[in-house]
C-alpha cells in the first residue's frame, strides 16, 4: 500500500498507565516520610498536592480522586503524628488540600471529557477523508503505482491537493490536481472535482474533453456556490494523465499543474514538455492541448503538486525535486515515495507550508518498442 500517512510510525511517549501510578504514590510516601524526620516548624503537607494535580496527565477522575483522597489522609497523619490536629494550621492545611483534591478531580473529568469528544470528531474526519480520497491500487495492469499525501494542517491526512485513478478502455487515466487554499476549508473543491473526474473518467472521450468537463463542472460550482467576496478566486490546477495498456506512450493536458518528471534508468530524469492551458475554474471554455510522450518499460513517471516543490528550507531555499529524485531513478515506486516522504520533510524542517502529493507510476517489463516522437500534439477547443 502507497504511503500516505503524515508521520512513519507512533512510538509511545510514556510508559504504561500502571507504572506511571507509582509516580504520584511514591511522591506521597516521599513527602509524608520527610516531613516526619524534619524539625516540627517546617511543613511538607502542603507540597502533598503535586501528587493529585500530576495523576490527570495520564489516569481518569476516578484514579484522581484516589490519589487525592490518599494525599489527604497522608495529611491528616501528618498532623496526628506532630499531636496538632486540631490545630488551626494543620486543619486549614487539610480543608485547603481537600479542596484543592476536588477541583483537580473536576478538571480530570472535564479533560476526559474533551478527549472523548475529541476522538469522537477525529473518527468523524478521518472516515469522511478516506470516503473522499479512496487509496491508489498498489497495481493496474502492466503499471506500478505508489502515492504518497502530506497534509499542511494537523490531524488532517488530506487537504487542498488531490489525486485518483481509473482504468478506462484499455489505458489508465490519472489525475494530480491542487485546488486554491489548504487544508480542511479546501476539502470540497477537491471533493467536487474528485466526484466530477470519476464520473466522467471512464467514458469514451478525448483526455483534452475530459478536461474540458471538468473546467465545466469548476465553473459550475464557482457560479453557484462562491461567496461574493472570493469572485474569481475558486479554482483549481490539474494534470490529467492517460497511460495505455499497450502503447509505450502517454498523453497529458495540463491546467495550469507543474509537469511531472520522467525517471529513467541510469540516474536520467526528464522534464517534459507541456503546453498547459488555463487552470480550471478561470476559462470554462479554453483550449486544451494533448501533449504525447515516450514511457517505456522501466520508466517512472513522477506527478506531484506544487507543495512539493515550493516547501523551503531554513535558508529560505526551495526543495530541488528533479535533483533528488535523481538518485532513486531505479528504485520501486514505493522506495522513491519513502525516500521523499523522508527527503521532503528533513529539508522543510519536519512541517510543510502546503499540502504535497506525490505519484509515481512505473511501467512493468514488456517487450515494447520506443516512441521516438516526443512531440505529437492535439488541440481541442
Amino acid at each position: 500500500m502507497a504511503p500516505r500517512l503524515r508521520r512513519a510510525g507512533r512510538r509511545q511517549p510514556w510508559p504504561p498507565a500502571p507504572a506511571l501510578m507509582l509516580l504520584p504514590v511514591a511522591l506521597i510516601v516521599l513527602i509524608t516520610v520527610v516531613d516526619l524526620r524534619v524539625p516540627t516548624h517546617i511543613h511538607l503537607g502542603p507540597a502533598l498536592v503535586i501528587a493529585p494535580a500530576l495523576t490527570p496527565s495520564f489516569a481518569g477522575p476516578r484514579t484522581t480522586a484516589g490519589i487525592g483522597a490518599l494525599a489527604v489522609a497522608a495529611q491528616v497523619f501528618i498532623g496526628f503524628h506532630h499531636g496538632g490536629i486540631g490545630t488551626t494550621n494543620h486543619i486549614v492545611q487539610i480543608i485547603t488540600l481537600s479542596v484543592l483534591v476536588v477541583l483537580t478531580v473536576l478538571y480530570s473529568a472535564l479533560r476526559e471529557r474533551r478527549q472523548a469528544q475529541l476522538a469522537q470528531v477525529r473518527t468523524v474526519a478521518e472516515a469522511a477523508q478516506h470516503v473522499l480520497m479512496w487509496p491508489l491500487p498498489e497495481q493496474i495492469g502492466t503499471l506500478r503505482i505508489a502515492s504518497l499525501y502530506l497534509a499542511a494542517e494537523d490531524e488532517a491526512q488530506i487537504g487542498g491537493d488531490l489525486y485518483a485513478t481509473t482504468p478506462c478502455d484499455g489505458s489508465v487515466r490519472v489525475l494530480i490536481g491542487d485546488v486554491r487554499g489548504k487544508g480542511l476549508p479546501a476539502i470540497g473543491e477537491a471533493a467536487l472535482l474528485l466526484g466530477a473526474f470519476r464520473e466522467s473518467a471512464h467514458r469514451h472521450i478525448p483526455l483534452a474533453d475530459l478536461a474540458s468537463s471538468l473546467d465545466q463542472s469548476i465553473t459550475r460550482y464557482a457560479a453557484d456556490l462562491e461567496p461574493p467576496e472570493e469572485a474569481g478566486e475558486r479554482f483549481a490546477t490539474a494534470l490529467l494523465v492517460e497511460i495505455p495498456d499497450r502503447d509505450p506512450v502517454t498523453r497529458m493536458t495540463s491546467c495550469g499543474h507543474p509537469p511531472p518528471l520522467l525517471l529513467s534508468p541510469g540516474h536520467v530524469v526528464t522534464v517534459p514538455s507541456l503546453h498547459p492551458s488555463p487552470p480550471l475554474g478561470v476559462h470554462a471554455h479554453a483550449e486544451h492541448i494533448l501533449d504525447v510522450f515516450s514511457f517505456e518499460q522501466g520508466d517512472t513517471l513522477l506527478l506531484y503538486t506544487d507543495g512539493v516543490v515550493e516547501a523551503r528550507d531554513e535558508h529560505g531555499r526551495f526543495y530541488p525535486l528533479a535533483d533528488r529524485v535523481a538518485r532513486w531513478t531505479e528504485d520501486s515506486p514505493e522506495a522513491l515515495m519513502h525516500h521523499l516522504r523522508r527527503d521532503l520533510l528533513a529539508h522543510a524542517g519536519g512541517r510543510l507550508g502546503d499540502d504535497a502529493a506525490l505519484i509515481a507510476v512505473r511501467r512493468t517489463p514488456t517487450e515494447r518498442r520506443r516512441l521516438h516522437g516526443r512531440g505529437e500534439q492535439t488541440r481541442h477547443g
